[in-house]
């Protein structure tokens, strides 16, 4: 299993220059890295100073560069997803379209990317995989598709099965199901057959390694320039609030670290030089060690013992967050995004008695 880490910040800010220098610095080390880039355009293969294609080549000694490359992901996909249906399906109907003739949608972008990266994460051909995306809210959101997905999958499928028309169509669809599917259907619904199942587990391996800082790893990338360091504050507490640890900060400019360490504390600050030339070793050097930031503030922790859930949600103000709970879980809001948190067994079905938002957490009692 890889470590994916990658890089949060406004535009123009150097991610994908530190992103690089991150690539070069893990792979001088002996570590096996892949650099992902996200950005079609020919800048990235201008940064790196060579030529790239949708397949990974390597570049140096331990380091693999591959560019995204959305159209051909999608055909890809496509010819698998096409497999499975013709595995499960008595009757395809997919078999008719080619992935070849098949446009990218406004979306699809995010869900390719992050399947991309699960795919080289599990071929045990890399020890590290340097994700430059696009840095900003979507990346974030990427990152926390298999929560969210799973959230969906978990809420509807019990929505339907508790409402009556669950309840009248249930022993219709068992017998349709099995007549359609190529599975013996045991009882149970469509989430426990051999497709659901496998679905299922996927997700439960992404929130796994989401949730784990030696598996997905975000660092924030700002000048002193005031709308980067808002962007980067704002990029912090939504990654946080994903489930997303940010291990640090590193600053693209000299003469105001102190200023931008007491914006970001308890973050670690590191000064990055500016890149001269192609040389690439002071970058390299001024980096901080990746593999410490499991010491950051994970974004929660349930006490069970003592009925608590604290998220730790630094950039936004008591204004900005909002608890409800509306259905069998939490929800909190924060900014732009929701999370709905899967409580533990000892805490499930309790309603929340209280909560206070103190020095950037959200402390929740039941």
């Amino acid at each position: 299993m890889a470590l994916v880490l990658t890089f949060l910040g406004k535009g123009g800010t150097g991610r994908s220059t530190l992103a690089i220098a991150a690539a070069k610095q893990f792979a001088a080390q002996g570590q096996r890295v892949l650099l992902a880039g996200q950005d079609p355009t020919p800048a990235f293969a201008m940064l790196l100073g060579t030529s790239l294609s949708a397949d990974p080549q390597e570049i140096a000694p331990n380091l693999q560069v591959v560019q995204l490359q959305m159209t051909a992901l999608l055909e890809k996909n496509w010819e698998e997803l096409k497999q499975q249906e013709a595995q499960y399906l008595r009757t395809p109907f997919f078999k008719a379209v080619y992935g070849q003739e098949l446009g990218v949608l406004p979306g699809m972008d995010s869900a390719l990317a992050m399947n991309a990266i699960r795919e080289y994460d599990a071929s045990g051909l890399y020890d590290v995989i340097v994700f430059d995306s696009n840095g900003d809210q979507t990346t974030i959101r990427t990152l926390g598709l298999p929560e969210t997905m799973g959230w969906y999958i978990r809420r509807f499928r019990q929505v339907f099965a508790d409402s009556d028309l669950g309840k009248t169509l249930s022993p219709f669809i068992q017998p349709i199901a099995a007549a359609v599917l190529n599975v013996n259907w045991s009882g149970g619904d469509l989430f426990s057959q051999p497709a659901g199942q496998q679905m299922t587990n996927m997700l439960e391996q992404g929130k796994a390694a989401v949730a784990d800082p030696n598996r997905v790893l975000a660092y924030l990338v700002t000048t002193g320039d005031a709308g980067a360091i808002a962007s980067a504050k704002y990029l912090w507490g939504s990654a946080q609030q994903m489930g997303v640890t940010v291990g640090g900060v590193l600053l693209n400019e000299t003469g105001v670290i102190e200023a931008v360490r007491s914006e970001f504390h308890p973050l670690p600050v590191n000064h990055i030089p500016s890149k001269v030339g192609d040389d690439w070793q002071p970058l390299m050097n001024a980096l901080p060690d990746f593999r410490q930031a499991n010491q950051a503030p994970r974004p929660i922790t349930i006490n069970a013992a003592e009925r608590k859930v604290s998220l730790f949600l630094p950039g936004f103000d008591k204004k900005q967050v909002k608890l409800t709970q509306y259905g069998p879980e939490v929800t909190i809001e924060a900014g732009d995004q929701r999370r709905n948190i899967l409580l533990p067994s000892e805490l499930s079905g309790r309603q929340v008695t209280g909560a206070k938002f103190q020095d950037g957490y959200l402390i929740i009692s039941f």
